[in-house]
């Protein structure tokens, strides 16, 4: 999910926007994103069977890659691999991180009073629309020390964690906007991507 300060927008909804923060990380790997229209996107993603080494160094570089885009919130089919793990960070503070690993995450509950964000996602660079979800969600996901948690969340944080699940699911933010809207969207980058390849 794209980073920006959260504030409203003109209509009184709420926005992500926020400087470009610093990297913090060190000794991690800043991998390629995925973008639109590429196929991985909407690929399903794949259980993750047991935490091991080989996801904890998954998830410090989706954390660097994040960071470094910015972003509050990164898929790991984002970078190219269909496990469903996602990375989250909505802390206002750059120097007050809050970086949270999301293995196997699953919605258990979502409410009945929703609300929009401007929405953007790192793999559709430079485009934001706004998105009606629910405002609250109640979560499950398992952390890289192998436990089971359960967690709720409102507002910025709810609509991150939906946005993120949807990308394990081969869903696009896009996908709730109109058909218009959305092959307006597809075939803009479509294009570029075309003009990329041809050089």
């Amino acid at each position: 999910m794209n980073d920006s300060a959260i504030g409203t927008t003109g209509s009184g909804h709420e926005r992500f926007d926020r400087p470009r923060p610093r990297p913090y990380l060190g000794a991690m790997t800043i991998r390629p994103l995925v973008i639109l229209p590429d196929a991985r996107l909407r690929v399903v993603s794949e259980p993750v069977d047991r935490i091991t080494d080989e996801i904890r160094r998954l998830a410090d570089d989706m954390l660097e890659t994040m960071y470094d885009a910015p972003g509050v919130g990164l898929a790991a089919i984002q970078i190219g691999v269909p496990k469903r793990v996602i990375t989250m960070d909505v802390s206002k503070s750059e120097t007050e991180r809050q970086p949270l690993v999301l293995v196997n995450p699953e919605i258990l509950w979502l409410s009945d009073e929703k609300r929009v964000y401007e929405e953007g996602c790192l793999s559709i660079p430079e485009y934001y629309e706004e998105v009606e979800r629910p405002d609250r969600v109640r979560f499950r996901y398992t952390n890289l020390a192998g436990e089971t948690v359960e967690q709720e969340a409102d507002g910025l944080m709810a609509t991150c964690v939906q946005h993120e699940i949807d990308h394990l699911n081969g869903v696009l933010f896009i996908d709730h906007l109109s058909k218009l809207k959305r092959d307006r969207v597809v075939k803009k980058f479509a294009k570029a991507a075309k003009r990329e390849t041809n050089g």
